[in-house]
């Protein structure tokens, strides 16, 4: 066995060899790949969450800055301006005039760099002020609460306050008195549930509970809409999504409704597996047979009915369940009417009524009859809202009072630069006000409550308002999901991890207007064409920050809702249909690049992320992307080249728009730099030629690099482009320019032709399968038109049926799917193995066993690994034109896990006895 695996060892570093002979590179392109590797490990370090407070390896990274910076120095010694903007002791300042949730912003500082944002959101500008602009001018100072002034000089000795750690004391310490302050007021509407002996009779689980008051965490409600049916005319009947409680195993939970007769029924909870689960999981909902169905009478309920009796006002809610905490974890309860009554006649001192966009991106409400903001509380939930910003104003003078006892001198207010008592008022009430806008997230009517892990989903799980149909509701004093302190701790927390290192200014300045950028790095993020409606949702947030703080940023806050206008995204309803948008947003992108291109720092490169992911579309002869298109339009007519382009790992797999889709897991970042004067014209010959040489090593380039089957044919947009902008124009055979809509056909064209080229190192039972699977995927196909097909690929049926990948019944043949894979295949005994099988069982043991055992199949087949990878970036490209999602997420999972796999495959140390059962020690 030692022997077998110490030779496939050796074939993989042999084909490792020989992969380097292929692909001749050169001794320059070796010291390059070694210099590049070296930096991604710093990379590497650096992206690590334990990192973000390790000065070892921020400091690591911070001299390799000042060593590249030098050296930018030394190569631009004869700029015309060299000593005005080349200062060796002065690193260039960094911007990002698109700043949004101000990730790079906050990076930039935290790698020692004069950190610059702007946005035209005021959202996205106070999220920014928050980060990187006020915590710098309080940094190292001791909190000024009372609980630490009226320590004792020793007791303070004891205490040491680095960074930003006396600002997040003082965030947890005001957060507790406004909860204690609002306890005082509202706490009444939060009711306790106290557990009597009449409860036992059918819940014999809450006996151990008789005598005592339970905290809610949460109230389950449905909305309720008039029945349809006449007979029912006047009775609400509930729209629920399902009646599960509880999925998880061994302690399911759910809802069963009781009809009562006379138009009434009732909601009690129940443990344990419904005897008819499909139905409980459905709960009201009907499918493609109608939106809902009338619990008392089964007729359908119609999207359109719920429709108007939403507008007309009509619609209601109705309790189903109550959830508590105890010390054994979540108790549900049947829902009671002392609960169900608590809020009903409440009447909020205010609400927003700031307008929810009617046709915004992502937005379905206002169809249904929400059609402000306030409709997306409900009363209790509004008067809580409204009680915690309101207590913003008093905390901000009870720590002005106390920043004063402190010893902290009166001076001018945060927004004109102030760092004494004042002004860290005012920034204590910003950091809480933020606290209000986290919990909005959490008590508005569109939560949901997740079944699966018995808590409370946020609003804005993905980018987004969409119509829920039942909702939890939290409790802003329990001790569970989506109360008041949970969110001051998050906040303390991050505010406890911003590095306030150095100066950092935040600007409310258009992009395409702004003069920021002026000798600046700049890094930027885009908005990404018609994906997201920043400015419709970011309404939600502004409404309760106006409430809170229009008193401390009165510009910020001149207007009612955010400013929508000048928006740099593709919304029909503004402009007045779709090409007159994407009119807008050409022009406006291309004058907001043409700033950079003129004002940033002409050694340095502007690098601008693209985690976009639209739609291809026909277009003529071939496929491209309308919001990819109309990007690089602007990038083009601005006057820049794309020199580079580098696929980068952002995204979370497990975030809500992620999961079931080919969402795209990096984002792209291209690399620009300005166009040179005496770039050379081209044909659209010589393009096409250019693209047929260079994009092949680029698209190797990128496997080797391991990038993810769903981002290839985005990541390739760089180089395809990179060699299009190197020109400055391109002109088919008539003289006329090619288009970027032509260039990115072309590139796509050519990325077809690469991946297909490639056909030839597969073995021909592998080519078989690849040409069957684009035709037929996993589903049956006729003998004959398989047995012809085998010819043309020099191969038979009958010989497949042996190699293990093809079943061949009654005229009909199918390929196998990984699952029905046999569980003992040993591919060192495999007389007739192909890289269709190994791909086929590696994604088998992937999804059932996890990488360790899926590095054994590696280890044994040796230099075939890398035919396998390529063959996963093909059938992924197949599943994705053939909108084959579940096969597409496999390969794409497969080529994401080839690292990790890779690595446990190299490891001398596998223990012999654990080859089994892939493996016949025999």
């Amino acid at each position: 066995m030692k022997k077998r695996l110490a030779e496939n060892k050796a074939s993989q570093e042999i084909a490792s060899e020989d992969s380097i002979v292929e692909s001749r590179l050169t001794l320059e392109e070796v010291a390059a790949d070694l210099e590049r590797n070296r930096l991604f490990k710093i990379l590497e370090d650096l992206v690590l969450w334990e990192s973000t407070t390790n000065e070892t390896v921020l400091q690591r990274a911070r001299d390799e800055i000042w060593r590249s910076w030098r050296r930018t120095c030394a190569e631009n010694a004869d700029h015309p301006r060299a000593k005005e903007i080349f200062n060796r002791y002065e690193l260039p300042c960094f911007h990002d005039p698109f700043a949004g949730g101000g990730a790079l912003p906050l990076e930039a500082q935290r790698l020692g760099l004069k950190s610059y944002a702007s946005d035209l959101n005021p959202v996205a500008v106070l999220i920014n002020k928050a980060m990187i602009e006020i915590p710098p001018r309080f940094a190292g100072m001791p909190p000024v609460n009372p609980e630490w002034t009226e320590k004792t000089d020793e007791e303070k000795k004891l205490s040491s306050w680095t960074g930003t750690e006396g600002l997040a004391e003082d965030i947890g310490y005001y957060g507790r008195w406004m909860r204690e302050e609002a306890k005082k007021r509202i706490g009444h509407l939060y009711p306790e549930v106290e557990i009597t002996e009449d409860m036992t009779v059918e819940r014999p689980d809450l006996m151990q509970y008789v005598g005592r008051k339970l905290t809610v965490i949460a109230w389950i409600w449905a909305r309720t809409v008039r029945s349809p049916n006449p007979a029912f005319a006047d009775v609400h009947v509930p729209l629920a999504s399902t009646f599960m409680l509880s999925t998880k195993r061994g302690k399911e939970v759910y809802i069963e409704p009781t009809i009562r007769g006379g138009g009434r029924y009732k909601f009690d909870v129940k443990l344990g597996t419904p005897l008819d689960l499909d139905s409980v999981k459905r709960g009201t909902t009907l499918g493609k047979r109608g939106a809902f169905r009338c619990l008392l009478s089964n007729v359908p309920i119609t999207y359109d009915h719920i429709r108007t009796e939403g507008r007309a006002g009509r619609a209601g809610t109705r309790l189903m369940a109550i959830v508590v905490e105890s010390t054994h974890g979540r108790i549900y309860l049947s829902p009671t009417l002392e609960h169900e009554n608590v809020s009903g006649k409440l009447i909020p001192e205010w609400r927003p009524e700031v307008p929810i966009a009617r046709h915004g991106l992502g937005i379905r409400v206002p169809i249904y009859g929400l059609t402000k903001f306030g409709d997306l509380f409900s009363s209790r939930q509004l008067v809580s809202l409204t009680t915690f910003s309101s207590l913003i104003e008093k905390v901000i003078q009870k720590v002005r009072n106390d920043g004063a006892f402190s010893g902290l001198p009166s001076d001018s207010s945060l927004q004109d630069g102030g760092a004494g008592a004042v002004a860290y008022a005012q920034a204590m009430g910003l950091y809480l006000a933020f606290v209000v806008d986290k919990c909005s997230d959490y008590w508005s009517n569109i939560c949901t409550w997740d079944k699966s892990r018995d808590n409370i989903r946020s609003t804005f799980g993905r980018h987004a308002i969409p119509m829920v149909w039942d909702y939890a509701e939290a409790n802003p004093f329990s001790g569970s999901s989506g109360n008041w302190m949970a969110m001051v701790d998050w906040t303390r927390k991050a505010v406890q991890r911003f590095p306030a290192t150095t100066y950092s200014l935040v600007k409310y300045e258009d992009a395409q207007t702004q003069t920021t950028s002026t000798d600046k790095f700049v890094s930027t993020d885009p908005p990404y064409y018609d994906n997201i409606g920043y400015a419709d949702l970011s309404d939600f947030y502004y409404a309760w920050l106006r409430s809170s703080l229009r008193h401390v940023f009165p510009s910020l806050f001149s207007t009612l809702a955010v400013p929508k206008q000048q928006e740099l995204i593709v919304v029909s309803y503004r402009h007045g249909g779709k090409e007159k948008a994407e009119k807008f947003f050409l022009n406006g992108m291309t004058q907001a690049m043409r700033r950079l291109a003129e004002q940033t720092h002409p050694a340095l490169p502007v690098t601008i992320y693209y985690a976009f992911k639209q739609s291809e579309k026909k277009r003529g002869k071939g496929i491209a992307s309308t919001g990819w298109e109309t990007f690089l339009n602007a990038v083009r007519s601005a006057g820049f080249s794309i020199t580079g382009t580098w696929p980068i790992r952002t995204e979370l797999a497990n975030r809500p728009i992620g999961l079931d889709t080919n969402a795209l897991a990096s984002s792209i970042v291209l690399v620009c730099r300005r166009n040179s004067s005496d770039a050379p014209v081209a044909t659209r010959h010589e393009f096409v030629a250019a693209l047929k040489t260079e994009l092949p090593k680029a698209v190797m380039h990128m496997q080797y690099a391991n990038i993810a089957p769903v981002d290839l044919a985005q990541a390739s947009i760089g180089p395809g482009m990179a060699i299009y902008t190197r020109y400055s124009r391109v002109l088919d055979a008539r003289g006329e320019p090619v288009s970027v809509r032509d260039a990115l056909i072309l590139v796509n064209r050519t990325l077809d032709e690469i991946l297909s080229a490639r056909e030839g190192d597969f073995d021909a039972d592998t080519r078989w399968a690849l040409e069957w699977f684009k035709q037929q995927g996993f589903a049956e196909g006729d003998y004959g038109v398989a047995e012809t097909l085998s010819k043309a690929k020099n191969t038979s049926v009958d010989g497949l049926v042996e190699a293990g990948i093809l079943s061949s019944k009654a005229g009909k043949v199918r390929l196998l799917r990984p699952d029905e894979l046999p569980e003992d295949w040993d591919p060192s005994a495999d007389k007739r193995l192909t890289v269709w099988e190994i791909v086929h069982h590696l994604v088998r043991v992937l999804e059932s066993s996890g990488e360790k055992v899926a590095s054994r199949i590696v280890f044994s087949v040796g230099s075939k690994t890398e035919a396998a990878r390529e063959l996963c970036y093909q059938l992924y490209a197949t599943c994705e034109n053939k909108k084959r999602t579940i096969e597409a997420r496999s390969y794409n999972s497969l080529v994401c896990s080839w690292p990790e796999i890779n690595r446990l495959a190299r490891e001398d140390d596998v223990p012999e006895g654990a080859q089994t059962p892939l493996f016949d020690e025999s």
